[in-house]
């Protein structure tokens, strides 16, 4: 067994961890990245089953976060409780009575948006941290905290766009978790970068099957707007 931090009281548990290579690794940090890494899995084979394992893997992860006084991405984790509700709702609506969820990519008026929210809230979140001295980088930090909340969301809406947002994220995740001593979020996230190239490729052609079987069937299978 490592040494073990000395942070808030209520998260003693997280903390608990053992050394390999010198450096400490909690057991939280560990399991939680693996429940991570088991929704993206989960998420290629757009099982329901990565909303519940995604939500296990957001409570571990919001305790080393704040051990490693990463407050933007301990936020995320909080804000990940309400995206996988709302996710875990909408593919339940449309795989109701076995039927298989349908992907497609994102128009060009979602991509719009969601390249604004990315852009817009990175902004404002990376000044809010510099203002407040919650992150000791702001900017990245802020980057991952709104990019992973878009990828979230248009995970939920079954959009194949939402891989190509988690590889950005993921690009800018490795450093910074290796940087924050967080050695094995740091390795997950180069493992994210490969499950989403495959994510990629499983989720397009399935849309293309689709397409194929049904050239009649509209791109959006409700509706266009992003805020719908």
């Amino acid at each position: 067994m490592g040494d073990v931090s000395t942070g808030v009281w209520w998260l003693q548990w997280a903390y608990a961890g053992f050394t390999l290579f010198g450096e400490h690794i909690r057991w939280a940090d560990l399991i939680g990245n693996v429940a991570a890494l088991a929704t993206v899995a989960l998420a290629i084979r757009r099982s329901m089953w990565t909303w519940p394992v995604q939500l296990t893997g957001a409570v571990l992860l919001f305790a080393v976060s704040i051990d490693a006084h990463l407050t933007g991405n301990a936020l995320k984790q909080v804000m990940f409780v309400g995206l996988v509700l709302y996710g875990w709702t909408r593919w339940a609506r449309q795989t109701r009575g076995g039927a298989e969820l349908r992907v497609r990519p994102a128009t060009g008026h979602e991509r719009g948006l969601l390249l604004g929210a990315l852009v817009g809230g990175t902004v404002a979140m990376a000044l809010a941290f510099e203002a407040t001295g919650m992150s000791w980088a702001p900017w990245p930090d802020a980057f991952i905290f709104v990019g992973s909340a878009i990828a979230t969301f248009a995970q939920s809406r079954a959009l194949i766009d939402f891989w190509f947002v988690w590889i950005i994220v993921d690009l800018v995740g490795v450093p910074l978790a290796l940087l924050s001593g967080l050695w094995v979020t740091g390795i997950v996230y180069g493992v994210f970068f490969v499950l989403a190239a495959l994510g990629i490729r499983d989720w397009a052609r399935q849309y293309r099957s689709h397409q194929r079987s049904d050239p009649t069937a509209p791109t959006s299978p409700d509706a266009t707007a992003v805020g719908a």
